[in-house]
């Protein structure tokens, strides 16, 4: 358990991960330091979960591990931040954890910017709203085996975790990122041409949500191979195969690598 756990950027994605850590107990609520934009969303905050939720950030960076959370954009100022509470000597000793989930934002470029931390770039993607999700990590070398375990274990309350190289993570960005997006048009899709051939739309949604969690769990349990599902459900002459055609007609399976490979070149053009 940490003693105290900073917090700087509040949103979603940070919620998301805070909440299964208080109750797994890896760290007590009366020891969360966390730092929100505007007074309003601290107040709400602090009315809703008893936490210490503040718009200054000094008081999180007193604590050993900190969580970055903030828009990419908002990096220099929260490295300001950090610098001042160092200058203070209000900072955590030299050698804190720092844990950054900004897109795009490098390790190299937050050491630079962080000299005194120990620092860890993770990529979570959306579905950890729902403890759903995947998250990729790159650490520092300077960062410890304890301390990576420590952080695997906190994002596997969330989801899946991978460790990997940090050039590897624009790609597995571009997949597990921005890959709930793409995964959302093609619902939609379907859920439109359900619609289109007759079916409530109320309906039509809830069986397209249904039919890819479905698909997507009888992939994983039986560890089968894409082509093998979609043979299997492929008669000849019937019905599946008519509307493959279409699909290839259509290019949507380009579409879809072009749009994974357009996702991972835009990261590292952030970067």
């Amino acid at each position: 358990m940490t003693p105290t756990f900073g917090v700087v950027g509040l949103g979603r994605m940070a919620q998301a991960l805070l909440w299964p850590l208080l109750e797994a107990g890896l760290v007590e609520r009366e020891g969360v330091r966390a730092v929100v934009a505007s007074e309003a969303s601290a107040a709400s905050l602090r009315q809703a979960h008893q936490l210490a939720v503040d718009t200054d950030a000094a008081a999180a960076w007193t604590a050993p591990v900190v969580l970055l959370a903030v828009k990419p954009q908002q990096l220099e100022v929260a490295a300001r931040g950090a610098a001042e509470a160092a200058a203070a000597g209000s900072a955590a000793p030299s050698g804190g954890l720092l844990i950054s989930v900004l897109a795009g934002v490098t390790l190299e470029r937050l050491q630079r910017l962080f000299p005194a931390w120990q620092c860890v770039r993770a990529v979570p993607n959306t579905p950890a709203l729902v403890r759903a999700g995947l998250t990729g990590l790159a650490c520092a070398d300077a960062v410890p085996a304890e301390r990576r375990r420590w952080v695997e274990q906190l994002f596997a309350l969330v989801g899946e975790v991978h460790e990997l190289p940090e050039a590897q993570l624009d790609a597995f960005l571009a997949l597990t990122s921005s890959g709930p997006a793409f995964v959302a048009v093609v619902a939609e899709a379907l859920a439109d041409g359900a619609v289109a051939a007759g079916l409530p739309r109320r309906l039509a949604q809830r069986l397209a949500h249904r039919t890819l969690a479905g698909s997507a769990a009888l992939l994983q349990e039986r560890d089968l191979h894409p082509g093998q599902l979609k043979d299997m459900v492929s008669s000849p002459g019937g019905t599946t195969i008519a509307g493959l055609r279409q699909l290839e007609q259509a290019g949507l399976r380009s579409a879809l690598i072009e749009a994974v490979i357009a996702a991972a070149e835009r990261s590292r053009a952030l970067a």
